[in-house]
């Protein structure tokens, strides 16, 4: 586990899903290879000469780049797949149920942190998938408000993602009778918590909240604030 930045009083976590709130690289992996035999499968190519394509294109991303990481969302536009496609792909292409399960310690963890933030989840995935995996987890109930693929038609890295974050954050507490509250809260107030720096983290600094780098849901148990 890895930290930046951390403000002394943050007031809301922003969690990052996948390989964030599970350890099951296997899964992790599927979600990815799913779109590219797909995508593969479409345009005549075979699985390997499609992944080897998208491998040729990262390393040449991340070299003009300063070996920044590009999500496959993003990375999928340049071959003509969209937004809109990928989210369709990601809703019927894989199914979370089939690798994972609930995980108490995880529960129990997230139990304790929701008494003290405001919680919510932004993902690259769509919203069902992201919330079929919650509930698969055990976790749905302390995320009640997912920023998915399909709520802002972007991937990240993304400031509008961020901002639409922020303002669930802010519309929560103004639910909650805190009008003074939600207006003062800004990005320095939060904490991004991921597995990927440069999709998950980077920006997120950038604009002023602290980071959390975690390699899997054994490290988020272990968070204390």
């Amino acid at each position: 586990m890895q930290t930046f930045n951390l403000p002394k009083n943050p007031k809301v976590l922003i969690f990052d899903i996948d390989s964030t709130l599970y350890t099951c690289p296997e899964y992790a992996h599927e979600q990815i290879d799913s779109q590219i035999r797909h995508w593969a499968r479409l345009n005549g190519y075979s699985a390997d000469g499609a992944r080897n394509m998208i491998s040729d294109f990262r390393r040449k991303w991340a070299s003009e780049h300063n070996g920044q990481k590009i999500s496959l969302g993003n990375l999928f536009k340049f071959f003509g797949v969209s937004i809109e496609t990928s989210i369709e792909w990601r809703k019927r292409l894989f199914n979370p149920a089939d690798y994972l399960k609930r995980d108490e310690n995880l529960i129990s963890a997230l139990a304790s942190l929701s008494k003290k933030f405001y919680m919510i989840c932004v993902t690259n995935n769509p919203v069902e998938p992201a919330r079929k995996t919650l509930e698969v987890i055990g976790i749905s109930e302390f995320f009640p408000k997912i920023i998915g693929l399909d709520t802002c038609f972007a991937s990240k890295p993304s400031k509008k993602i961020l901002d639409t974050a922020l303002l669930e954050a802010k519309a929560y507490f103004k639910g909650k009778g805190q009008p003074e509250e939600a207006e003062k809260l800004s990005y320095s107030d939060c904490i991004s918590i991921g597995d990927r720096y440069d999709i998950d983290l980077s920006l997120p600094i950038e604009l002023g909240m602290g980071g959390i780098l975690v390699s899997g849901a054994e490290e988020v148990c272990d968070l204390k604030f």
